[in-house]
């Protein structure tokens, strides 16, 4: 519990500090909206062991990637067309969408895990059977080998393969507060953590509740809130004009004349 209330706390007085920001920098309603933006966002994540956090942010980065590789080739092809160039146009916007369905499809490796997520008797070795099950027949989706025995399975992504162990992926993609917590931080001697925590919800320990509650649409799991904040930043980036700054590591010793 306590660190699921750190966790939520630390998520909530992020968000505040963002809308003090927003609001200190926006004083003067802008007569239009136009803006300069910076997403900073973490590399690919290959470890010897990668679990639910790898998954999200290698997620991003295929649909990340995906976009660079529609702005700068299409673009280019266009610029070809244009004066008169011959070439056969090749649509690399595409080629990480397989990759990218696997992911976040619906019967895809996120939705499973919600799925799985809505059974209170679900484990870790049932949610790796559903998975396997379902998809294991994708061309990037790998079972493990003897040679790999940490994982539970392996996703080919656009940087290569990257092995998964999906234990405390269930707990994870919840991440509960019981009421009694967040009753616990909305009752608080100090106003300032009453008023972050005042619109927070929670996920009853009771069996019955729980699952009406997010039947009814209240309780979101962590892949269904992060999907809904990645579509919007994608359609953000889509409507804008992008500048690609990549940042290359020269060599994985980061040392000089090697």
């Amino acid at each position: 519990m306590v660190e699921g209330i750190s966790k939520a706390t630390y998520e909530k007085l992020f968000n505040h500090i963002v809308l003090c920001l927003n609001r200190v920098l926006n004083k003067h309603k802008r007569q239009n909206h136009q803006f300069i933006g910076i997403l900073d966002i973490a590399g690919f994540e290959i470890f010897k062991v990668n679990s639910f956090e790898q998954l999200c942010i290698n997620y991003t980065n295929e649909k990340l990637q995906q976009l660079f590789n529609h702005r700068m080739f299409i673009i280019e092809q266009e610029e070809y067309k244009r004066e008169g160039i011959e070439w056969d146009f090749i649509d690399f916007g595409l080629d990480l969408q397989p990759t990218i369905d696997l992911i976040e499809k619906p019967i895809g490796i996120m939705g499973l895990l919600d799925e799985e997520c809505l059974f209170p008797k679900a484990t870790y070795k049932t949610l790796v059977h559903k998975i396997t099950s379902n998809v294991s027949s994708h061309p990037n989706f790998c079972k493990p080998d003897k040679l790999r025995n940490q994982c539970d399975f392996a996703i080919i992504h656009y940087a290569g393969r990257v092995d998964y162990s999906a234990e405390n992926w269930l707990m994870c993609n919840m991440d509960p507060l019981s009421d009694s917590a967040v009753s616990l931080m909305q009752n608080s001697t100090m106003p300032f953590i009453r008023e972050i925590w005042k619109d927070a919800e929670y996920v009853d320990v009771s069996q019955e509740t729980s699952l009406a509650r997010r039947k009814k649409g209240m309780f979101r799991t962590v892949c269904q809130l992060y999907k809904i904040q990645l579509a919007e930043l994608m359609d953000n980036l889509s409507n804008t004009t992008a500048h690609f700054i990549r940042c290359i590591i020269p060599n994985l010793e980061k040392k000089v004349c090697v």
